[in-house]
């Protein structure tokens, strides 16, 4: 039942939502490459927002029906050449990788620009926990990988800092994800949202 729900009413509206944030923190006229594809609904939403972006996908599991073009990958190496895109996004993606820390400096490796992230926050078991019921609910019947690598405040700032990336944005809050009262439980502090600028050779 809880897998339903989601389907039919937390994922339409979780897309929609993802697409309106990152249309407003991608550069104009960007060729996007979107890890961690999934069902494409996103990049295709953002798309449709911003006819000036060219967006491929990649992913580790590359379904039968996407929205847009995925390329597999092994989810450790992106298969092209340094700074060879303008753009890398990655939408609820990196808490799924066995090192996040790995994954994110192979996208500031892959970007010329920028990384635009959505993803989670962790502060706690607690919020650990609500963290994975809603990974495991959205996403265990796709075969995704599950490790629950939610990364504390102190986790993301140091990743951030290694791979030499800067926060020209980060927003952290329920970001309009889901309805009140459901926001009540599975809003609150638990995501983030975030432009990462590279610095200017």
């Amino acid at each position: 039942m809880a897998t339903g729900l989601h389907q039919s009413f937390v994922h339409p509206r979780r897309v929609r939502v993802i697409a309106d944030h990152a249309s407003r923190l991608v550069p104009s006229g960007a060729r996007v490459l979107d890890v961690g594809t999934g069902d494409g609904l996103i990049a295709a939403a953002l798309a449709e927002r911003r006819r000036d972006l060219r967006i491929e996908g990649i992913d580790v599991l590359v379904r039968d029906d996407t929205a847009i073009a995925v390329t597999a990958f092994d989810g450790r190496v992106i298969p092209m050449g340094a700074a060879s895109v303008d753009v890398v996004t990655m939408f609820d993606v990196l808490h799924h990788a066995d090192d996040p820390a790995a994954l994110l400096a192979e996208a500031c490796r892959v970007a010329r620009t920028c990384v635009v992230i959505k993803d989670h926050v962790a502060s706690g078991w607690l919020s650990r926990t609500i963290l994975a019921v809603m990974d495991d609910v959205g996403n265990r019947r796709h075969g995704v990988a599950l490790p629950h690598h939610y990364l504390s405040g102190p986790q993301w700032r140091t990743a951030i800092e290694h791979v030499g990336l800067k926060p020209a944005v980060w927003e952290v809050g329920g970001l309009g994800l889901y309805p009140w009262p459901a926001s009540l439980v599975f809003g609150g502090r638990l995501h983030v949202l975030a432009r990462l600028d590279k610095a200017a050779a």
